[in-house]
This record gives structure tokens, sequence and C-alpha cells, in this order.
């Protein structure tokens, strides 16, 4: 995830420098180094934009946990997903960048350069989406490349109840009332969407049919529970029942439910089915308006490169080639020689031996699996770090009521204020989509070292980090960590004693190859999504029920599949360039130390801050 993962992936009043300092938290405040004209002006801009973000995205500032003081207004609130909310997002960027060109940049230190450059990148990445009319546009900081506005993964029914849930915290009547008014909020967040749908399809903007169909299929099983059984009200009632806070909650939300959202969740199911009545079956945005050059954004939105779809596409066959070599080693040690790669790896996947029971309990076990896992991860870290972090972790699985249109597994990065810990979900609807010898690999990249361990330095040094840094993400570089995390692990010795573990791990670098394929081959290349299913199973071995779940991704969020691998390949060849730079003074930890340390910068950025550690370390 997402960190992405995302699932409130809209990282959304202008406040005086003094106004707004003494209203957020130290750590926003304490980044300023050795004062020059310069310094100060971008300190107080970053300062500056990161309370802008807050009013923006007010699930922003309850994800960080700075819901509150000053900015507790924000915790009744929803963003304003309306083309005047997008407008709102294209002016703040529009601003951001004339402002970021009137300071020296040249005059700033060497940190401070190289923050300068990652906000403009965002700024000017969210800009650049206003171009298209569909979708997320700048609505988000940076841009949004998702181009339907309701999708089996993303819209507000598939978000909203889950993070009330999980990160709108309850301890006093004023947060219960808030809750309650993000609640009503959701209709009108609903019926925002809805005009979405209804003004994209009139423009020649609808899902692919199998993607209506899904989405369409999430909505009616929501609308058909009883209020009274829905996680936005037993959530609200448990809580307030715990904390014995007086008034009857339970029966509010209820109300609530039933007389503002469901009418609003019909009107868009309404809207949706109409829209799906002049859907067709071709899976690459290539078909929508202006759809070529979408891509192209949006890929460079999930790599920050340059790098054009025909090379990512060379890429991935390259490196699925080069890992299928190491997979058919191992197999082979393990007995298993008859048949291509992905073959073997889909009868072990299938093995009733790596399966856990597809009951309450076997979802239990494979929980308290993942938790050891987590732990023998976690125990690698003084190895592979010098910084003593926390990280605490919560690993759960996806809610029943959206697991049929969630990702198999992803991350919500804690709070800055420590109220809550990282939540790692697993996406559980059948056991089957997770045999045992994937799990380790899962956990190193979801949990330690992987997003959890990243997204704690943020937290864990927020007083060091200017806020505006956990309101925005690159996604190359925050997958790209979490799969460099697996190989660390590998190259640290986790699955020394356990060979189809690490096994589980090629196939996951394997994997990701393979989306750099599929993702280019559906947007760029024209692939039929069949096409795109085929491949994935025929090479990486899993089922054909969790690749037809992943490819259906990416046909609704073009271009982010792509970071994973790209990511992990920047951060390889920095590495190995610090390496010949600095041969014997060359210290693993000091480098894993210094990529995360730059708080998430886009891959074009990254090589300034290696330069640096290696300035460092030869002086």
């Amino acid at each position: 995830m997402n960190p992405t993962s995302l699932q409130f992936d809209r990282r959304q009043t202008l406040l005086s420098l003094l106004a707004t300092a003494a209203a957020l938290p130290a750590g926003t405040r304490a980044f300023a180094r050795a004062a020059t004209p310069a310094s100060d002006k971008f300190t107080a801009a970053l300062v500056r934009y990161a309370q802008d973000i807050l009013v923006l995205s007010p699930e922003t500032a309850t994800s960080l946990g700075l819901d509150k003081d000053a900015n507790a207004g924000l915790k009744s609130t929803l963003s304003d997903i309306s083309p005047a909310g997008n407008a709102a997002w294209v002016k703040h960027l529009k601003g951001m960048l004339s402002d970021l060109a009137s300071i020296d940049r040249a005059a700033l230190g060497q940190t401070d350069q190289i923050r300068y450059d990652t906000v403009r990148y965002a700024a000017q990445m969210g800009v650049d989406g206003d171009r298209y009319f569909y979708g997320g546009g700048a609505n988000g900081f940076f841009g949004r490349a998702i181009p339907y506005v309701v999708s089996q993964q993303d819209g507000t029914l598939g978000n909203l109840p889950e993070f009330l849930n999980s990160q709108h915290i309850v301890t006093t009547k004023a947060d219960a009332d808030a809750y309650l008014a993000r609640v009503e909020a959701m209709a009108t967040a609903l019926d925002q969407e809805t005009a979405r749908i209804a003004s994209d399809a009139a423009q020649g903007v609808i899902p692919p049919s199998f993607i209506a169909k899904n989405a369409l299929g999430i909505l009616s099983e929501y609308r058909k529970r009883p209020a009274t059984e829905q996680t936005l009200v037993t959530s609200l009632s448990e809580r307030t029942t715990r904390l014995g806070l007086p008034g009857n909650w339970a029966a509010q939300t209820t109300a609530l439910v039933e007389q503002k959202v469901y009418p609003a969740l019909d009107r868009q199911i309404a809207a949706l089915t109409k829209a799906a009545a002049n859907a067709s079956d071709v899976a690459g945005v290539h078909r929508l308006p202006d759809g070529e050059a979408f891509y192209r954004w949006a890929l460079k939105l999930g790599t920050t490169t340059d790098m054009t779809a025909e090379e990512v596409h060379k890429i991935g066959l390259e490196q699925n080639r080069e890992i299928e070599t190491r997979l058919d080693a191992i197999l082979k040690d393990q007995g298993m020689t008859q048949g291509s790669v992905g073959d073997r790896l889909q009868a072990l996947t299938k093995d009733p031996k790596q399966l856990f029971a597809n009951d309450d309990q076997g979802r239990d076990a494979l929980i308290a699996y993942l938790n050891d896992r987590l732990e023998a991860a976690r125990a690698l870290m003084p190895r592979l770090s010098h910084m003593p972090l926390k990280a605490p972790v919560q690993i759960k699985r996806v809610p029943v009521d959206i697991q049929d249109g969630a990702p198999l597994g992803y991350m919500n990065f804690a709070s800055l204020d420590g109220s809550r810990p990282a939540i790692y979900y697993i996406n559980l609807r059948t056991t089957a989509l997770w045999p045992k010898y994937q799990l380790t690999t899962l956990t190193t990249h979801e949990g330690i070292p992987g997003h959890a361990w990243q997204g704690a330095y943020l937290a864990e040094h927020h007083a060091e980090i200017p806020l505006i840094f956990s309101e925005m993400g690159f996604n190359a570089f925050i997958e790209g960590w979490a799969l460099y995390a697996e190989q660390l692990c590998d190259e640290a010795g986790l699955f020394d004693k356990d060979p189809l573990s690490r096994l589980g791990y090629l196939q996951a670098q394997q994997y990701r190859a393979c989306r750099l394929v599929v993702d280019t081959g559906l947007h760029a290349k024209r692939w039929t999504r069949d096409q795109a299913i085929q491949f994935m199973v025929q090479h990486t071995g899993r089922n054909v029920a969790a690749m037809t779940s992943e490819v259906d991704r990416y046909c609704v969020w073009p271009g982010q599949a792509c970071g994973y691998k790209i990511g992990h390949n920047k951060i390889l060849a920095e590495r190995e360039r610090a390496k010949t730079a600095l041969g014997a003074k060359f210290d693993l930890a000091t480098f894993n130390d210094a990529v995360v340390k730059t708080g998430g910068v886009p891959l074009s950025v990254l090589p300034t801050a290696i330069d640096q550690m290696i300035a460092a370390a030869k002086t």
C-alpha cells in the first residue's frame, strides 16, 4: 500500500506562519536548521503547505492524528470530491509552484534542496493531472491516476466505513458527534461521485463491463444488509458502549444510514447501472479520451521516472526470465521437476499442506503465523538499520464487507501522535489466496522492514521532518522500498532454513516483474483482460481468482503496479553505486537509513540523497 496503500488515497485557511506553527504539533516546527533568508522562507512555505493540505483533506488529518486542538473541526468533515474540490486542489498546487519559484534553491542547505525538489515534483505532477477531466485529477496533492470514480477498489463506499472504524478515534462525546457528522457527510460524498459517474459517462469514460459488474455487486450487497448490521453503525455503538458515553448512538447512526446513506447509495447504483449499459470489455485506458497521454502521465506518476511503456515492458520480460531461472533451481532441489516453472508453482500453491483451513479458525491461525513471521523479521533489524524504531504493527484481515474488491494485502501507516499503530491488512475472503510459503515475504513487505518500518520513521521522527512528507507518498519509493525490504531479509538469512519461503520470496519478485509486463500490456499494447490474466497465471503460478483480482486492479489503477519493481531496481542501482564509490567504507545499515531518512522522494531525486551519503562517508 498503497501504503498505499492507500486506502484513502486523497492526500488531502491559509494561516500565518506563527498561527499555524502554534496550532500544529512540534514535528511541523522543529525541522528548521541554520537560518538564512532562503531557508526561513522555505520553512515557512512547508508549514503553510502542510496546513493547507490538512484543510483540503480532513481524512489525512485524522490518519495522522492531527484532527485535534486548532484542527479539531476537521474531524467532522470529509474531502470535497466534486469538480469544485478538484479546482481548489489545482489552485493550491499552482500557488505552491509559484511560491517555490520565488525561493532560491541554491541558497538552501543540502537536505532542504532534496525537500524542495520533492515538493515541487509532487505539485507539478498534480497540476499535470488536471489535464484529464476524469478520475482523480489533481485531487490528492500530486494527482491520482484512477480513471473511474467508482470501481471494485475505489470510492466512498469501499473506503469510508473502514476508515471510520480503524482511523477515526472515539474517546469523547465530541469524537462520537464528529463520527456522526462524517456518516451524514458520506451521503454527500456518494452523491458527488454519482454526479461524476454521469458526467464522465456522457463523455465516454465508463469502467470496463467486468469492472462495473464487480463494483455494482459490491454496492448492491452492501445495500442489502440491514443498517443495524453495518460496520458504520456497530463500530460507533460498540466503542461508545465500552466508554460508557450516554446517548443512543446506535439509533442515531442507524437513522443516518437509513435516511441519508442508503438513498444516496441507491442513486449511485442507478447511475452506475445506467453507465454500465454502454460499457465495453476493453481493459486498457487507451480507449478513453486522450487515453494514451493519460497512461503516459499515469506511468510517470507510478514510477517517478520518464521511462516509456516500451522500456518498462522490456525490463519486465527480462527480469521475469532471470528470476524464473532461480525459481527453477529451487523447485528442482525440492524434487519438483515436471512442467514449466509456472505449472510447478501452481501445483505448490494448491498443495493442501500449504493451505490454512478456509474457516475462522484457519484465518486466526494464518494471522498468528503472520505475527510470528513479523517478529522473526524484526529480530534482523539491528543488522539492517542503525535506527532504534519501535514500529508497532497490528495485523488484521480485510473487513468482510469490502474484501471482494479490496487488494490482497496492504498497509495503513501509523498516526504521527502514536495513538494508532500501523495496520497490515490481509485479504482472507478465502485462505487459498495465501498459501503458507508466500506469507513470510508478504510480511517483510507490508510490515518489517517494509512499509511499517518506513512509516515508523516518519511517525517516530516527526519532530525532525516537515509534516508535508507524511501527507504525500511516492508510489515507486514506498513500494520500491518494501520490495527491497524483502530482499534485505533474504540477504540477512531469514529464508536460509526455509527453502519454500525463499521460493515465495522469489515468486514475489517475479510477480512484480510480471506486473511491468501486464500493466504496460493492458494500457499501451492493448492486451485483453484474459490475455493479462493468462500471462500472470502462467508465469507466477498464482491461482486464477487471485490473478483476476490483480489484473482488475491494474485496469482501474494504471501505472501504479509498475512502481514496485522500478523502485526496487533503482534502490539496488543506488546501492551498487554507493558500494563502488565507498569500497570498504560502505555500510549496509547506513545506506538503508539514508534511503528511509529521505522521508520518501521521487526516484529522480533519490541519487542526490545517496550522493550526500557517499560524501559524508568519505570524510
